[in-house]
């Protein structure tokens, strides 16, 4: 069998061609390696029967954010309402509540993006005298 010299020619060209397309190169997204600290921002207050109280914080990237009923007083076994939202300015957008909230409890919610989120402290006709509070807001 008699090949020509055009067939000797095409043939390592096709190889290298061939050899291009599985190109193993692959490009990596750097992913910075500095561990993110959270911010713990604690608001103490004192909320009226029928009243409430609203703190704001700002993230400082997306991420978990847990709110915390540290304590209430004077009476600890009393339930008030926690929310967890976002702040526009002038009020908490709620996104996420619990109505019926003991010291000690928490809700957790996350950011989506670096942004102002409010933390709200409510009466749910319960309080039958002012009741001082601690809430905790650690977020990114």
């Amino acid at each position: 069998m008699r090949r020509s010299i055009s067939y000797y020619l095409i043939l390592p060209a096709l190889f290298a061609l061939a050899s291009a397309a599985c190109d193993d190169n692959i490009t990596t997204i750097p992913i910075d390696p500095t561990p993110v600290t959270p911010t713990t921002d604690t608001f103490p207050g004192t909320i009226n029967p029928n009243g409430g109280a609203t703190h704001t914080f700002a993230t400082a990237r997306a991420g978990a954010v847990t709110v915390t009923l540290n304590s209430l007083s004077p009476d600890d076994t009393v339930t008030v309402g926690l929310s967890l939202g976002t702040w526009n300015g002038e009020s908490c957008q709620t996104v996420i509540a619990r109505d019926s909230t003991a010291a000690g409890n928490s809700i957790v919610g996350s950011a989506s993006a670096a942004g102002n989120l409010c933390v709200r402290v409510y009466d749910v006709g319960k309080l039958a005298a002012a009741t001082s509070y601690v809430v905790q807001a650690v977020h990114p």
